[in-house]
């Protein structure tokens, strides 16, 4: 359920605007996908993990949040993002 530092480092690569970049709101949306992506896998087999449950509501409602967000900064960005994680057809 924990997100490997590889795997972490590559999808910081696949969606940074600069360098150093580890925080603009792309890279955030796609961190929380990815853990929102683990986290569904683990209820296909956990069903009664209530605890575990909530805090991917959470998750994704922070992304709901930064998603808001990047539509309102920037629209183009915000559907660039949204076809590279396959969200919202």
């Amino acid at each position: 359920m924990v997100l490997v530092s590889e795997k972490k480092r590559q999808i910081i690569d696949n969606f940074k605007v600069h360098n150093q970049d580890t925080g603009s709101a792309q890279v955030q949306v796609a961190l929380l996908t990815e853990r929102i992506n683990l986290l569904t896998e683990h209820f296909k087999f956990h069903k009664k993990d209530f605890h575990s449950r909530r805090g991917l509501l959470v998750l994704v409602g922070k992304r709901r949040r930064l998603l808001n967000y990047l539509k309102k900064k920037n629209i183009a960005l915000y559907r660039e993002v949204l076809e590279k994680l396959s969200l919202r057809k």
